[in-house]
């Protein structure tokens, strides 16, 4: 299994979209009361990528995951500070996880922020739910730290941790 990444294409918002509620559902990121508002805020990729950017994962042609890249703060930003980047929204289709797609999404927004260094990023930051523990140890295994004095609710029932890297 090969897994490309790169920008998404309009054309594949609508199953970038679709993946990452399947994803979010799957492990029980929507199951807060008023989580099927925020299901049609992950479908609606083609709002957010008017304000960030959208990447997607492919596995021999065929979408299999993508994420929110916010280089520079912006509406997209829900915390990132001056001199921040931020990840959002990364969901890979349940029956490709555990085959390195996450890994792939995460490395590609860290190297998207890499190369924002002349911009002035020095880190990057994302927000999790508390039950996606297969998502902490990703952002773990790469470096990333919690972050609990950022931690925060968007919304009553709905707690989100934030981890950071430094760059």
């Amino acid at each position: 299994m090969s897994i490309d990444v790169r920008d998404a294409l309009p054309a594949e918002y609508e199953a970038i979209g679709g993946i990452v509620v399947a994803a979010f559902f799957a492990d029980g990121q929507l199951a807060a009361p008023d989580s099927a508002f925020y299901a049609g805020v992950l479908r609606d990729v083609g709002a957010r990528a008017a304000a960030a950017e959208i990447v997607v994962a492919l596995d021999d042609g065929e979408v299999v995951g993508g994420v929110t890249f916010v280089p520079h703060g912006g509406p997209m930003a829900d915390i990132a500070r001056d001199g921040e980047a931020e990840i959002r929204m990364l969901g890979v289709a349940p029956d490709a996880q555990g085959r390195g797609v996450g890994t792939a999404l995460m490395r590609e927004c860290l190297a998207r922020a890499v190369r924002n260094r002349d911009s002035g990023t020095r880190r990057v930051v994302l927000s999790t739910q508390t039950v996606a523990h297969g998502s902490h140890r990703l952002y773990e295994r790469l470096g990333f730290t919690r972050e609990s004095g950022r931690d925060w609710s968007p919304v009553p029932g709905v707690d989100l941790l934030c981890y950071a890297l430094d760059l």
